[in-house]
């Protein structure tokens, strides 16, 4: 049993925080959160003086091994598998040192992120838990085709999904528009599936208790994920061969179906900018700030591991991420929110993680300081912990551990 100790206790439920709060671990799960002295005596009490103690951040959209580089003939990059898995490996160590407990990986090839999930699982590696989609849904030479799940008709579709959850998939992707990232392939303002293609995706995820990440950056492609009944619309933006058109009465109607959206704003996003124009990045900025304000459910992703303009967008930038949010003026207890309980809950794992409650994982960060007013302060890492396993590097001078 292990105390952890602190200024105060971010729960992850709305507005609850609670001072001088603690949080008895035993292993890898939860047994209470309360009040400084609730939870009795532990055989170990880590004190944090001047700390907060808050759920660990969920990353909701993620590519550890993207690789953007291949050969037209061969349809393969240059990278070997071994080699992949190894960086791969280092995104995922490079995340959990931003405070990141829970990634949702999607899309990757030849179920490498399969392997990486249950090598981080077993202690082999470490990194955040992974919610993995393996290879995404698209239609042949379309968005990120190389990945391996090209499909162009329903039998097709059906197929490549039973494939992707019988290796042991956590949710299913499916390229509902074009994407920038492809050459050749379809752009991101044309749809790559119907409305009538994108239910089968979501009928064989059901099945299994699954749930659908859409790729949707065309109108037609939101309303069509929106009315498939995916779980998440990925990117969401709206764009046209002009540009970023934010359409409110389709944003309305993504409220209403209460449909999480993963805006994927990163945090390269000032520099991207620079790089790619300010019209473009503002018009998208506005859009992700007017669906917060038609009641849509955003929830926080970065999409790292693609780079923006030619800017790496790393998987160590989260909080970076998320201060972009508080600069379109979301305030931090709300962006909090979105990047833990909300985000858990939309990855479809909010039974386990997202929020410090008694029978919950034992997935948890400290920092010094306080987020709730300086976001900032998510950066000052002091623990964090993965299932109980501390993969963080405390600062002794603030962090001291005794028999309690």
């Amino acid at each position: 049993m292990r105390i952890i100790r602190a200024a105060r206790v971010l729960t992850g439920r709305p507005g609850e925080v609670i001072a001088e709060g603690e949080v008895l671990v035993d292993g890898a799960t939860i047994v209470s959160v309360g009040p400084r002295g609730s939870a009795g005596e532990a055989g170990e009490v880590v004190e944090l003086p001047g700390h907060t103690v808050l759920p660990g951040l969920v990353d909701a959209h993620v590519h550890l091994g993207f690789d953007a580089a291949v050969d037209p003939v061969t349809r393969r990059s240059a990278e070997s598998d071994h080699h992949l898995l190894l960086r791969m490996a280092e995104n995922a160590r490079k995340l959990v040192s931003a405070g990141v407990t829970t990634a949702r990986d999607l899309g990757g090839r030849d179920f490498l992120d399969l392997a990486l999930r249950d090598a981080i699982e077993e202690g082999l590696a470490v990194g955040p838990h992974i919610v993995a989609a393996t290879r995404p849904i698209t239609i042949t030479g379309g968005h990120c085709w190389y990945m391996g799940g090209e499909a162009d008709d329903e039998v097709a579709i059906r197929r490549v999904a039973r494939e992707n959850l019988r290796a042991g998939a956590d949710c299913l992707k499916v390229m509902a528009s074009g994407g920038q990232m492809t050459p050749g392939a379809p752009p991101s303002w044309v749809p790559q599936y119907t409305t009538e293609q994108l239910r089968v995706v979501v009928e064989e995820a059901g099945a299994r208790g699954k749930g659908v990440a859409a790729h949707a950056h065309a109108h037609a492609a939101i309303r069509s994920a929106l009315e498939a009944g995916v779980t998440t619309i990925e990117h969401c933006s709206f764009f046209t061969p002009s540009g970023h058109r934010y359409d409110s009465k389709l944003a309305d109607l993504v409220a209403a179906g209460g449909t999480y959206v993963c805006p994927t704003l990163h945090g390269v996003f000032w520099r991207s900018r620079e790089v790619l124009g300010a019209e473009m990045l503002d018009d998208w900025l506005s859009g992700i700030v007017a669906m917060r304000e038609a009641g849509v459910r955003l929830i926080a992703g970065t999409d790292a591991g693609f780079a923006s303009g030619g800017v790496a967008n790393r998987t160590d930038g989260f909080v970076a991420s998320l201060e972009v949010f508080a600069e379109a003026g979301f305030g931090n207890a709300e962006i909090i929110e979105l990047a833990t309980v909300r985000a858990a809950d939309a990855c479809g794992v909010g039974e386990v993680a997202g929020s410090l409650e008694a029978g919950k994982r034992a997935d948890l960060i400290a920092v010094a300081g306080d987020p709730l007013t300086r976001l900032s302060d998510l950066r000052n890492l002091a623990l964090v912990l993965v299932s109980g396993r501390s993969v963080g590097q405390a600062d002794v001078d603030t962090v001291t551990s005794s028999a309690g």
